[in-house]
């Protein structure tokens, strides 16, 4: 992945960043049915095809379609695969996610706005645990450092 994404060294939208929403995901996935795998691989994956760390559409769907074609390095199943591909392509605006795995998925990077200065906005998000971190601007649960 490093090799094929623009985007690995972003200060912004790098690596960094990916560990983050993975991090943010994990915690998330501990208060509903959210699958850690495919969460896990979400993180690494919507951001990696972006091309600047501008308004860049479509980058969701590019990384979803990487997921696809790297798809035998991945230890996910068919069902997996596709709930990665959903999250990935939708993960930018996004609304009404159809499981508890894409909701994490899409909450554990929108909670990673306030890394370029944007606090969350409780529209966003669907899990009681994101919005009662929103709406009491209490992060402390997932502001550990990794």
């Amino acid at each position: 992945m490093q090799r094929d994404s623009k985007s690995f060294h972003s200060p912004i939208h790098g690596f960094k960043h990916w560990r983050t929403v993975e991090k943010n995901g994990l915690y998330l996935s501990q208060f509903n049915d959210g699958d850690p795998d495919v969460i896990s691989h979400f993180a690494y994956f919507h951001d990696c095809m972006r091309v600047n760390d501008h308004r860049d559409d479509g980058h969701g769907l590019r990384g979803a379609k990487y997921a696809v074609k790297n798809k035998s390095l991945l230890d996910l199943t068919e069902s997996q695969l596709d709930i990665l591909y959903k999250a990935c392509a939708g993960h930018t605006g996004g609304r009404n996610p159809s499981c508890d795995t894409i909701a994490c998925c899409w909450e554990a990077d929108r909670l990673d706005l306030r890394r370029v200065g944007i606090e969350p906005d409780i529209q966003w998000f669907y899990s009681d645990a994101a919005i009662v971190m929103v709406a009491e601007n209490d992060y402390s649960p997932i502001d550990v450092r990794i």
